[in-house]
């Protein structure tokens, strides 16, 4: 399944349906099918992305290359690269802050 993050304010960002869920969570949305992050909701959906990826950060943080995962489960059942939630958020976190700026929601659906 994907997932695309939607606004006026700037251009789509399209996940992995398993990992535009765990997006929502940071978010502190639910993880449904069809949603939206209304103009109130940003500044503390941005917030705690933010946190979440000073966290993987710092987690990451003093580890070599090599000691970082090379596949991960994908949904399904299979596998696929790794991609730390940094790299995965950055681009929604784009969104998030552009739609703030704009004063714009950010919908999501499948």
């Amino acid at each position: 399944m994907i997932v695309t993050f939607q606004s006026p304010a700037s251009g789509d960002v399209i996940m992995f349906g398993d990992v535009a869920k765990r997006m929502m969570k940071l978010m502190g949305k639910e993880p449904t099918d069809k949603g939206i992050v209304t103009v109130e909701q940003l500044p503390e959906a941005i917030a705690r992305l933010k946190a979440a990826i000073e966290d993987d950060k710092q987690q990451r943080a003093g580890r070599d290359p090599e000691d970082q995962p090379q596949s991960e489960k994908a949904e399904g059942g299979g596998s696929r690269p790794y991609v730390s939630l940094t790299q995965r958020a950055v681009p929604l976190l784009e969104l998030l802050e552009w739609s703030l700026k704009k004063q714009k929601p950010v919908v999501w659906g499948v």
